[in-house]
């Protein structure tokens, strides 16, 4: 089943129109819903997201939402980034990409919708540690123990996602003008990206 948000999407794409047109039709062959979320075509399966288009500049990709559960024995799934701990996704260059991997994506989208019906979970991260938390963190922390107590009942990925935001400033003025910046969502109980 097609969404015409998705026949849109591609009529505009620039770049992989070929790639994601072999893409679809292989996806449409499968037990697979297409939708449009995020601004970009997704399968779903009874209403669980089970994979999303992605594309880039030297490369378009499936991305697997729980991909880190799936049986890969041929090795063709590949991490999303260094803070990604359950996608994993299949990278694509070129048309010969698409249809040189038709039989593993099947079985990809099988064990997919497997691990969604069985209920599987990607484990959570352990929690981060104390060390890991930004001296202004600490600082507001301890100066407003609402905030604290906001902050530790984030889930352990909100507070993972604004730990890994607040680090990657490598001034301290930074460091705090972003925590900061994103006082009232934590407060509120939002992540990062909500």
């Amino acid at each position: 089943m097609s969404d015409s948000r998705v026949d849109e999407y591609a009529a505009r794409l620039e770049r992989w129109r070929d790639e994601f047109a072999a893409l679809r039709t292989l996806l449409s062959a499968t037990e697979l819903t297409e939708a449009f979320k995020w601004r970009k075509p997704c399968y779903t399966h009874a209403g669980r997201n089970i994979a999303i288009f992605q594309p880039f500049n030297e490369l378009c990709a499936l991305m697997f939402f729980k991909g880190a559960l799936l049986d890969d024995p041929r090795g063709l799934l590949r991490e999303q980034g260094a803070d990604s701990r359950s996608s994993l996704r299949l990278e694509f260059r070129s048309l010969a990409d698409v249809t040189s991997t038709r039989s593993a994506l099947r079985d990809l989208v099988t064990d997919a919708v497997r691990v969604e019906q069985a209920g599987l979970r990607v484990p959570e991260a352990p929690p981060p540690a104390p060390r890991d938390y930004p001296g202004e963190l600490v600082s507001l922390m301890e100066a407003d123990p609402a905030f604290r107590d906001a902050f530790e009942r984030l889930t352990p990925g909100r507070r993972r996602g604004y730990l890994l935001h607040f680090n990657a400033a490598k001034r301290s003025a930074t460091r705090a003008a972003r925590i900061e910046r994103v006082r009232d969502r934590i407060m509120e109980g939002f992540g990062l990206h909500d």
